[in-house]
């Protein structure tokens, strides 16, 4: 015959509760992820960039930061930039 055991947990220590374990894990996790991303931070700095300044040659040959900005007011806006908008010329025949 089988018996059906009725334990109480009245009795019982606190860490026999799995409850106990879900409540204290959870948190637990988080702590110890968050020290690993501090390691991982510590350990691997981010190099740092040498950003020359601007040469003569660059500024003769126009190179700006116009795509930047073009791109930035085309997000801010959903308009085009003048020179995207114009319909581009036809190749000439030879």
């Amino acid at each position: 015959m089988n018996k059906v055991l009725n334990v109480s947990k009245e009795g019982q220590p606190w860490w026999r509760f799995g409850l106990v374990w879900m409540v204290i894990g959870g948190p637990a996790v988080v702590v110890v992820a968050g020290f690993i991303t501090f390691y991982i931070a510590a350990t691997n700095p981010d190099p740092v960039l040498n950003v020359t300044p601007r040469t003569a040659m660059q500024e003769r040959q126009g190179i700006t930061h116009v795509p930047a900005m073009q791109g930035r007011n085309h997000a801010a806006t959903g308009e085009l930039p003048a020179a995207l908008q114009t319909p581009a010329a036809e190749p000439t025949k030879p």
